[in-house]
Formats: structure tokens, sequence, C-alpha cells
């Protein structure tokens, strides 16, 4: 859902560029006029984390839902705390990227098929290395891609296990 609104935000924004970028530019509540539309898609967004983190992934796995909990309640306060409030849009935006590598990492454990594990620990790796380019050699300059990258590696697992648990109730 979130990536629905990112998306037509990115789509409306002729001054966004994918490598000078931060997906959170889009939500900077003074300087885009697309930050409605992006802000509102993360709430949205994280509340259904949370939703889902309750409802059907506390009963996979406790740490998986608690950690699903804590992944959406970052997205929302990514989305309240826009860029706007400086560095403490930096932290709850690096709160959310390090929620999502652990519920990949979670996933790892939890799974009980090897090739799923497998495919999770390289989504997991590639995640950590777009980071990691990102931050030691400022490639690219923006951090949408890095962004994008992380939300990509955990986004089939996360429906994975989702709708296995759905499917069952």
């Amino acid at each position: 859902m979130p990536l629905i609104f990112i998306g037509t935000s990115i789509v409306l924004s002729n001054w966004f560029n994918i490598y000078r970028n931060a997906l959170s530019d889009l939500g900077h509540a003074t300087r885009s006029s697309v930050a409605p539309i992006f802000n509102f898609g993360l709430s949205v967004g994280g509340v259904l984390i949370v939703i889902i983190g309750t409802k059907y992934l506390f009963n996979v796995s406790k740490a998986l839902g608690i950690g699903s909990i804590l992944s959406g309640y970052s997205l929302i306060l990514v989305s309240v705390f826009d860029e706007v409030y400086g560095r403490l849009h930096f932290w709850v935006s690096v709160l959310f990227f390090i929620t999502l590598a652990i519920l990949l990492t979670i996933y790892i454990a939890i799974s009980r098929e090897l090739l799923r594990r497998l495919a999770a620990l390289v989504a997991l790796i590639a995640a950590i290395f777009s980071w990691i380019i990102h931050l030691v050699y400022r490639q690219p300059v923006g951090a949408a891609i890095p962004e994008l990258i992380s939300i990509a590696a955990i986004t089939p697992f996360y429906i994975d296990i989702t709708f296995k648990k759905a499917c069952k109730v």
C-alpha cells in the first residue's frame, strides 16, 4: 500500500531524482507539494503493518509479530516526523530500516524451507550492502535507492508469510 503512494508521489514530483534524493524528501511538509500523499501513504501502511503483525504474524512467531508491530509503528513515525523535524526524522527512518532488517532476519530464522531462507538471506545481504555503499562511498548521493532495495528485499517474504497465515485462518 505505501508503495502505491510513494510511486504516485514520485510521478507527481517533477523535481524528484532517485539518485539524488531520499524518498522522505517527498514527504517534506514545506518543500514538497506531494507531502500529504506521501505521508498519508506511509501512515496508512504503518497502520496496516501493525494490524497484520497483531492479527496474523504474532501467531506465527512472537518475535515476528513484535517486529512487525515495531516496524509499522516506526513507519508511522517516519510520516509524522517528516523531514521538517531534521535529526528526529533521520533517527525514526533509521529505526524503520533496522526493523525491516530484523524482520527479514526473523523470517530467515523461522522459515522451514531452505530455498526461502537462502533467498531471504541473499535479499538481506543485498539490502545491507546497498546501505554500506551509500553510507561509506556516498553512492548514490541520495538514499532513495538503498531505501527501495531494503523495501524490495523484505516485501516478497512479508507477503509470503502473511498470506500463508491469512489463508489458514
